[in-house]
């Protein structure tokens, strides 16, 4: 089978699995009634500037944690985790349809690791399912964490940048390697932690061109978040209040910033998010022991 009939099927399946997504949410507005369009201009800007930043490579998991906390958009943190993969589960769909082709990635590389991601996604929601607020918001604030030292790193190590350019793919024991960290990535996305940082520095520390990480993170995220919402959704872990805002404004911020984002100062971009990353930590680790004086109270 030829590489490009192999990438015309993902791009089949991409297609496929966003339709699938959007007859779950029209059923979710028309049977169930759920609020979709309830603040749909705040929804909409929130989508626009998360799912443009993640195009860049930036993430939006922090941003739009950051976000939904600042404007109380969804009233549950513990259905913050499950409400940022289905609510951007579109936009990043189209993303890899845009990525997908852009950058050379070998194909053996690409399917295992994501495949890897998928059933992280799915292994995740059942491990995390019964988890209570405090608990939830805790691991997210880890998950922040966690993310924001990544982000430091590339930005003060840029780990790879002397590596060669020509190299599209892990083999041997490096790629079994990347299948078990593509496996624990796929378990995190569903607390709330995003792939791509992770990821980049991962390829970039193998040695292989940091390009390659968009396709493989861009495709693992298409998958692993219609995965996670699928399995959140039938738990009742979603918040679907602004769902039809967040996602049409992340289309139009990922169709924008595929076309414009050679002229964005990135660097500032990221410093910016690492400081409201920071303070989204300190309010989910203080809302987390509040909720616990409650309970013991």
């Amino acid at each position: 089978m030829s590489e490009k009939l192999v990438l015309l099927i993902i791009q089949i399946v991409l297609v496929l699995v966003m339709l699938v997504m959007i007859i779950i949410v029209t059923r979710a507005y028309v049977v169930r009634k759920e609020p979709l369009f309830k603040r749909f201009g705040l929804g909409m800007l929130i989508g626009f500037v998360t799912d443009f930043g993640d195009t860049l490579g930036i993430g939006s998991f922090a941003t739009t944690t950051a976000a939904f906390r600042m404007t109380k958009y969804v009233e549950d943190d513990r259905q913050l985790p499950g409400t940022l993969n289905t609510m951007h589960a579109i936009p990043v769909i189209i993303e890899a349809l845009f990525f997908i082709t852009a950058v050379k990635v070998e194909l053996m590389t690409l399917i295992p690791m994501t495949t890897a991601a998928v059933i992280g996604a799915y292994v995740g929601t059942h491990v995390t399912k019964n988890w209570h607020a405090p608990t939830v918001q805790r691991v997210m604030a880890g998950a922040l964490f966690i993310a924001v030292l990544i982000m430091i790193i590339r930005m003060i190590t840029t780990p790879g940048s002397n590596n060669a350019l020509t190299v599209h793919g892990l083999q041997g024991w490096w790629l079994v390697l990347g299948i078990v960290f593509n496996l624990g990535v796929g378990i995190l996305m569903t607390m709330g932690l995003g792939n791509y940082a992770p990821e980049l520095i991962f390829f970039s520390l193998m040695g292989v061109n940091p390009a390659v990480a968009f396709p493989v993170m861009m495709l693992d995220a298409a998958l692993i978040m219609p995965t996670t919402a699928l399995n959140v959704i039938k738990m009742k872990r979603v918040s679907w209040r602004g769902y039809a805002g967040v996602a049409i404004g992340g289309v139009l911020g990922v169709i924008v910033a595929a076309k414009f984002f050679t002229s964005l100062d990135v660097a500032l971009l990221k410093k910016l998010i690492i400081v409201v990353s920071l303070w989204t930590i300190v309010g989910l680790l203080r809302d987390s022991y509040k909720s616990n004086l409650k309970k013991n109270s």
